[in-house]
């Protein structure tokens, strides 16, 4: 096969992630660049593509020159600064007209930002969102474009060819205007927390609650997997309930240290969501307990000075199992519904133009966050585009109506015996106050004026109001 020596499509980026889109390209009949400053890494994407559309190189002007005009040029390299040090590395060597395409997780206000330089350079630009690990992006990501309209119309079909189908349709779609790309990427990964902590807790209710081993634990996860729970997490998990390393007779999980890391995008969901004034109290729990989990030394301590869990729960196992299923169920469907209440106030603020059924459809196929329960959210957001709130939906209110009961079963009999679940408490917490028409606010309101004078408003009255609440005061 020989090599074209022109190329349509250009990949900044070698790692994992951008070697696997490239090579995914390739297979869909794309005459792909890939640039990377490692040669291991340029040899890498020679040694596993066999279909002669793709070329490494090593020398940026050389894979600059190698590409048709207008040059189409995707980044996949860290988010911060090195992005901007590609960008200037580019800038001397493309022309007016050209395409640059960030594809990592970058925070939504660099977008803005270069979105205003590269502009003022004749360059169009534009952020997306891609999920689906590894493998999805060899076999069919989801992502998520969003900024210059007519630049994505560009690369659509590239795009829409590579993209992982469900029901025959990519699971990629124009996000909106500005950021709107990475900012659904942002709290896609804030869901993505919080249902990963929702799967932690379950673990830890199994084992420490339920006394299961952990083939029993391992077999709730997939059967869970195999009914109305099905999700890619769900998936993930009742592998790794099944993998030992080579040469021993258990699971390497419980080999790992119980420390878990992250890059960021979780944390910045819960800080815009403060921003936006958008309560996602489970993902910021499960932010949390991240954070809560490097303190092993200082947590040691603790368990040596309170104990630990003191007993297994006095429950009927099978009943109770039900119960966390449904419990499952309820917290998985109010993480989502906070993350997408999220890009509703978003979608106001920065004037995005989201379409909230067409990112729950491509969230359906591809992406770490695809389960069965995104075709409701797919259905209710078709059936109404304005609706204010997943909860508020008639088909989801079912759902919900049928699964709180196990919520409530779960969270009382854990919290009774010690067992930390904070993200099943907080999504309970949550509705409940959500469906309260009535919230005890006005006392807060009572003692900001006390002692601060902020005023407060009233019930059936025009204005503010201020009362001397106290003679002392």
């Amino acid at each position: 096969m020989s090599t074209p020596t022109k190329y349509d499509f250009g990949m900044i980026g070698l790692g994992v992630m951008g070697r696997s889109l490239l090579l995914n390209m390739g297979d869909h009949g794309v005459k792909g660049a890939g640039f990377d400053k490692d040669a291991e890494k340029v040899k890498a994407l020679g040694d596993e593509s066999t279909t002669g559309n793709l070329k490494g190189f090593s020398d940026v002007k050389e894979f600059v020159d190698s590409l048709n005009k207008p040059r189409a040029i995707m980044m996949l390299v860290p988010a911060g600064k090195i992005v901007d040090d590609v960008i200037e590395e580019l800038l001397p060597l493309i022309d007016k007209g050209d395409l640059i395409i960030d594809g990592g997780n970058t925070y939504y206000t660099d977008t803005n930002r270069r979105f205003d330089y590269l502009n003022s350079k004749g360059v169009h630009f534009f952020g997306m969102g891609v999920s689906g690990g590894e493998e999805g992006a060899r076999r069919g990501p989801s992502m998520m474009p969003g900024g210059d309209e007519k630049a994505y119309e560009v690369v659509k079909p590239i795009f829409e060819a590579i993209a992982a189908k469900v029901d025959g349709e990519p699971c990629v779609t124009y996000c909106g205007t500005g950021s709107a790309g990475n900012f659904v990427k942002m709290v896609h990964n804030g869901i993505e927390y919080g249902v990963m902590q929702l799967i932690a807790e379950t673990y830890e209710i199994l084992k420490k609650g339920l006394g299961l081993n952990n083939e029993e634990a391992g077999k709730v996860f997939t059967d869970w997997n195999n009914g109305r729970l099905k999700s890619f997490l769900l998936e993930v998990t009742s592998d790794i309930f099944q993998y030992k390393a080579p040469g021993t007779d258990h699971l390497l999980l419980d080999d790992i240290k119980d420390e878990a890391r992250a890059k960021g995008t979780g944390k910045w969901t819960s800080q815009v969501a403060m921003d936006l004034q958008a309560p996602i109290p489970t993902v910021d729990s499960s932010v949390a307990m991240r954070d809560l989990s490097k303190y092993k030394e200082m947590r040691v301590k603790a368990e040596g000075i309170y104990g630990g869990v003191a007993a297994q729960l006095d429950v009927n196992k099978e009943e109770f199992l039900a119960a966390l299923e449904n419990a499952f169920y309820f917290n998985m469907i109010i993480s989502y519904a906070q993350g997408i209440h999220m890009l509703t106030r978003a979608s106001v603020e920065f004037n995005y133009g989201l379409k909230l059924a067409e990112i729950a459809k491509i969230w359906r196929g591809g992406c770490i966050i695809r389960s069965l329960f995104l075709q409701n959210i797919y259905e209710a957001f078709t059936a109404n585009p304005a609706l204010e709130h997943l909860l508020l939906d008639g088909g989801v209110a079912n759902e919900v109506k049928g699964s709180i009961g196990g919520a409530r079963t779960v969270v009382s009999a854990v919290t009774a015996a010690g067992i930390a679940a904070p993200c099943y408490a907080a999504s309970l917490s949550y509705f409940d106050a959500f469906r309260s028409g009535r919230m005890p606010s006005n006392l807060i309101q009572a003692q900001r004026d006390y002692f601060g004078a902020h005023t407060y408003e009233l019930i059936g009255k025009e204005g503010t109001f201020h009362t001397q609440w106290s003679a002392k005061n």
